[in-house]
């Protein structure tokens, strides 16, 4: 019960102070925080992961030790914001003072004559109550709201950051996936080819140097299908280093590339509107502009008087005859201290904030009107890379058709091995050229909506 109490005391206290100072109760956020890192830190990684893009980024999230330190930043601005207001508040030191004269006698003179004044043993309890104020301590905890401000947009955009890193990943997995099928698909349509092609040279129907190419080409399909999967482990390996998992760890992804990168899916973000106040880098400004406005009331109220009160209670215990109390039991001190002369220090540092936050509006005003334009071109950027994408995907498709259908007529003779190498060739290449548009589709979806920031 009397836990309870105590808990109450010190959230009525708090909420108090966040009313004086016009910022919002911390206590739960701190709280949310704590339990946010506390969570990072005793996860266990099961030996399988079955994830759908959302699933592999909250996941990413929960883990990521970059995160974990944004999370224990913003603990700690809030521990300096507490340090600011609690030294403008009441401040009780205790003291306890033995000290012993070891019988030393102070004489006195007088003129009726001399006597001896005994030097007794004496204990001194002494009790201080002292606050102090002035317009530095309340701007200081101004401060320290806009850097908790800061703290945590930084470690919004470093979320932000992961979890377009694992967009990345994810599909960077996909599509290498897709690849490596079709190309083990092209190689098994290949040797089924060559072995009918060798049946048809030890027959003497064809030359040797025909079923040496195809075999040429079977070489270098194998060797494709070689860098494909060593770059599909890469993408793995880069996914789980991301989710913060061992490399011993199964990652089954759910999703495919046409679900991630389907036309419903860009032309939402492609029709969004844009709102630049959610935007992060915009919002970052915003604080530093804030924070350079309130360095220069900080710096003025350097010329501003600093007011103390202080309490002091001393009870003085004799152990011994003798002694004189020549010490007060109450003390009450009230001082007002004001700066009257500084060589211009104070004025030059007034004028260095001034000037810093010039710069700063400068910046922000500037930034503002970069956005738009950035806006513009990171929609042109999706909008050019949806319409490669979807060009890529029916050149595939089309490179797929034609290789099978030259298969097809080079088995039956109506084809030549040319042909057949060409075909072949433009298929490798519409590989190629189709995971680059997949990619910088990715890249362009995710940069878009990082710099939308619309939750």
């Amino acid at each position: 019960m009397k836990k309870n109490v105590k808990s109450i005391r010190t959230q009525l206290f708090a909420a108090v102070l966040c009313l004086l100072f016009h910022t919002p109760c911390t206590l739960q956020a701190e709280d949310h925080v704590m339990a946010a890192t506390k969570s990072r830190q005793q996860r266990e990684v099961p030996s399988s992961l079955t994830l759908s893009l959302k699933e592999a980024q909250d996941y990413a999230v929960e883990g990521n030790r970059s995160l974990r330190n944004a999370s224990l930043a913003v603990q700690e601005a809030y521990a300096q914001r507490w340090q600011t207001i609690a030294a403008m508040l009441p401040q009780v030191d205790g003291s306890y003072t033995y000290s012993n004269y070891l019988g030393y006698s102070a004489e006195m003179s007088t003129a009726m004559g001399s006597f001896n004044i005994n030097m007794p043993n004496v204990g001194a309890l002494g009790v201080t109550a002292s606050v102090g104020i002035n317009g530095q301590g309340v701007v200081g905890a101004l401060l320290n709201n806009i850097a908790i401000d800061m703290k945590k947009l930084s470690l919004e955009e470093s979320e932000t950051n992961i979890r377009s890193s694992i967009t990345t990943s994810y599909v960077s997995v996909l599509i290498m996936n897709d690849i490596s099928q079709l190309l083990d698909s092209s190689l098994s349509n290949i040797q089924a080819l060559a072995d009918i092609t060798q049946k048809t040279v030890d027959a003497g129907a064809a030359e040797q140097t025909t079923a040496d190419q195809i075999k040429v080409r079977i070489n270098t399909l194998k060797n494709n299908i070689n860098s494909t999967k060593r770059n599909t482990e890469l993408a793995i390996n880069s996914l789980r280093v991301l989710l913060a998992v061992p490399a011993e760890t199964e990652l089954v992804l759910t999703q495919t590339i046409d679900e991630l990168l389907s036309a419903e899916t860009i032309l939402q973000l492609l029709g969004e509107d844009f709102n630049i106040s959610n935007n992060l880098n915009y919002q970052m400004l915003q604080k530093s502009t804030e924070l350079a406005k309130t360095n220069v009331h900080m710096a003025a109220w350097a010329y501003g008087p600093t007011i103390s009160l202080a309490y002091n209670y001393t009870n003085q215990q004799y152990y011994g005859d003798g002694g004189m109390r020549m010490t007060p039991p109450n003390l009450v001190q009230l001082s007002v201290r004001m700066p009257l002369w500084s060589s211009g220090k104070r004025a030059a540092g007034v004028i260095e904030k001034k000037i810093a936050y010039e710069e700063a509006k400068n910046t922000l005003a500037e930034t503002t009107g970069n956005l738009g334009i950035q806006y513009q071109q990171l929609r042109f950027n999706l909008q050019n890379a949806f319409e490669t994408y979807m060009n890529e995907k029916e050149n595939i498709e089309v490179a797929e058709r034609v290789f099978e259908s030259t298969t097809n007529k080079f088995k039956w003779g109506a084809a030549s091995n040319l042909e057949l190498t060409n075909a072949s060739n433009d298929l490798i290449s519409a590989q190629s050229t189709y995971v680059q548009a997949v990619l910088t589709l990715a890249n362009a979806q995710v940069d878009l909506e990082k710099f939308l920031n619309n939750k």
